[in-house]
C-alpha cells in the first residue's frame, strides 16, 4: 500500500509548482497539471477539457470486493472521495461480470469563459486508486476503454489509474530524495538550481509549506547524496 501511494502522490503533485518554485513565476501563475475533469459547461464549449474519466479494468478475482478511492486537487487543496456523490462530483462504480468500471465526473453547475477560473472548479491531477484484488494488465485487455486515464499493476493486488502513461509495477527512483514536482527534470538538477537561489528567491519558496519542504531537504542532502544524484557514487576507503 505504501508504494501505492507514494506513486499517486508523485502523480498527484507532478506540475503542483514547477522551477523557480516560486508562485511569482510566470509558469506557475499559470498552473498547468494532467487529469483535470472539468465542470460540464466548460466541457460543452471546450470538448479537449473532459468533464468525466473513466477506467475500466477485468479481474480474476470479485470485482465487488475492490477498494475504490479517488483522489486530486483543487484549488491545491488534496481530496479523496470513495464512490458515490460528493460536492461538485459523483465516482460511480458499475460490475459486469469480470468488469470493474469506475467513473468520475464533475458535476458543478459552474459556467463561465475564463479558463483559470474554470480550473478553480476542475478537480485536478485526478487519479483513481483500486486496491484488493486480482487485476489483469490493462496491456492484455484491449477491449477495456479508459477515458483520460491508464491503469497499471501495482504489486499483487493494487493498480493505479492515472492521467499519464505508465508501465505496469512502476516505481520512484531510489536515488530521489523526494518529492520535485517537476518530473521533466533531473532531481540533480533542480537540486543544484535550488541551491544556487538567492536569499530572496529562497524566501519566497518558503511562502507555500509543500515548497518550503523542498528547499528544506534539498538544503540537508549530503555531498554523497548529490553525487549520486549525478549518476556518480563516492569510492568508500
Amino acid at each position: 500500500m505504501s508504494d501505492l501511494l507514494t506513486l499517486a502522490d508523485a502523480v498527484m503533485y507532478e506540475g503542483y509548482m514547477l522551477w523557480p518554485y516560486r508562485a511569482s513565476a510566470l509558469k506557475n501563475q499559470r498552473r498547468w497539471t494532467f487529469g483535470c475533469v472539468f465542470p460540464p459547461a466548460w466541457t460543452a464549449e471546450h470538448s479537449d477539457d473532459a468533464c468525466l474519466m473513466r477506467t475500466q479494468v477485468r479481474l480474476e478475482s470479485d470485482p465487488h470486493e475492490v477498494e475504490v478511492a479517488v483522489r486530486f486537487l483543487q484549488e491545491g487543496v488534496e481530496h479523496s472521495v470513495g464512490p458515490g456523490p460528493f460536492a461538485g462530483g459523483s465516482v460511480d462504480v458499475a460490475v459486469d461480470g469480470s468488469l470493474l468500471e469506475v467513473t468520475i465526473r464533475n458535476t458543478t453547475a459552474w459556467a463561465g469563459a475564463d479558463r483559470e477560473e474554470a480550473l478553480r472548479h476542475a478537480f485536478c491531477s485526478t487519479h483513481t486508486l483500486l486496491r484488493g484484488g486480482r487485476f489483469v494488465s490493462a496491456t492484455e485487455t484491449p477491449e477495456c476503454e479508459n477515458v483520460g486515464t491508464w491503469p497499471v499493476l501495482v504489486g499483487d493486488d493494487a493498480m493505479l489509474s492515472a492521467p499519464i502513461i505508465l508501465e505496469d509495477h512502476p516505481r520512484i527512483a531510489p536515488e530521489s530524495p523526494g518529492d520535485l514536482f517537476d518530473g521533466g527534470e533531473i532531481d540533480g538538477l533542480l537540486a543544484l538550481n535550488i541551491m544556487a537561489l538567492t536569499d530572496e528567491e529562497k524566501a519566497a519558496m518558503r511562502e507555500d509549506p509543500r515548497t518550503r519542504a523542498i528547499l528544506e531537504r534539498t538544503e540537508a542532502l549530503t555531498e554523497e547524496q548529490l553525487w549520486t544524484l549525478s549518476g556518480y557514487r563516492l569510492a568508500r576507503g
